[in-house]
């Protein structure tokens, strides 16, 4: 009765999320799948500090998979952009009792970001299902637009080309998805300003609204309470399809820039040489979670978009990223080391 009553909760917000992510409607078939077996907890790893938005959505997807999979224990592992706790599932026992949340730092950015990095992100991994995603958008201080003239994306390209060299944008550090957003506008509208590099997404929200860069390509959830207190004005969103969250929001590609995508995105992933049927029942126990209540809620607030999907699916998104992410990088000069 509690969890039936739990069920007709779900907000319209949430369920407007779901509606958005078809790759979770053709999970059925695997849903019947046996609990995994094993003789002790299990291990999800988050590669970044506790209290991100990776450690909220690990968190609730152990809550959520304990039925099927038994006891999943989350343990952060910060470190080296991501890199320390990708490496430690890596170099784990193939046997599916360890795995990590991976993101598109880890297992797309990062390893053209970094000289050396200890682990390749296709090789040694075995994709198990892609989570979710988080769209950017493109804000400027909303006093600092009016007095530009700059009410869309277009506004935006005018006003650069008029003024070469004179504008500005914030990110959270060198190659962090707001800085490879800011070069791939550079690149594709053929502009010229300057990236201003911050110790983390926070200080450089802070900038712009402080007048000390003039755009940034800022995480949705994080912009979003000045976006509505009307400080911020946006522009656009980064990813491929609008945001359920603000739909009235246009995307870069819609903005004129075709192809344009670059977002957040997050995945489970097992140690390579994991067995088939493994993966398959991970897979499932997961895709699952995905559909609860309680995930589509916790992903909601985070203005984040469930997913769900194959394992190949989420080999083809790896992929693809890492070819995009070469390019970007390369151009961008950006390095971590």
């Amino acid at each position: 009765m509690q969890r039936r009553t739990c069920l007709t909760q779900l907000t319209s917000l949430a369920a407007l999320a779901a509606s958005r992510s078809p790759l979770l409607a053709g999970s059925a078939a695997l849903l019947g799948a046996p609990a995994l077996a094993q003789s002790g907890p299990m291990r999800l790893l988050v590669p970044y500090p506790a209290g991100g938005p990776l450690d909220i959505v690990a968190r609730a997807l152990a809550a959520r998979v304990r039925d099927t999979l038994g006891q999943v224990i989350v343990e952060n592992k910060p470190g080296a952009g991501g890199n320390i706790g990708a490496d430690i599932v890596a170099k784990a026992a193939p046997d599916g009792r360890t795995i990590v949340l991976g993101a598109v730092a880890t297992h797309a950015i990062n390893r053209w970001l970094y000289s050396k990095l200890p682990y390749d992100p296709q090789k040694d991994f075995e994709p198990i299902t892609l989570v979710a995603r988080v769209p950017n958008v493109l804000v400027l201080e909303t006093e600092a637009s009016d007095r530009m003239g700059i009410n869309n994306v277009a506004d935006l390209i005018s006003y650069a080309k008029r003024n070469p060299g004179e504008l500005n944008y914030g990110s959270g550090g060198n190659g962090s998805a707001g800085h490879l957003a800011g070069e791939l506008l550079r690149t594709q509208a053929g502009l010229k300003f300057t990236h201003v590099p911050f110790a983390g997404a926070a200080a450089a929200q802070l900038a712009l609204l402080g007048g000390q860069v003039n755009f940034n390509f800022d995480n949705l959830a994080s912009a979003a309470a000045n976006i509505r207190s009307g400080k911020l004005k946006p522009l656009a969103v980064t990813g491929a399809k609008r945001s359920y969250a603000m739909p009235e929001l246009p995307t870069m590609a819609e903005s004129g820039l075709t192809g344009f995508a670059v977002d957040t995105w997050f995945g489970l992933f097992a140690p390579a040489k994991t067995p088939a049927d493994t993966i398959a029942k991970l897979n499932a126990a997961y895709l699952d979670a995905l559909k609860s209540t309680e995930l589509r809620v916790v992903l909601t607030n985070l203005m984040a978009e469930p997913q769900g999907g194959t394992p190949a699916q989420l080999a083809d998104l790896v992929t693809s990223e890492l070819a995009k992410y070469k390019l970007l990088v390369a151009s961008s000069g950006a390095k971590a080391d």
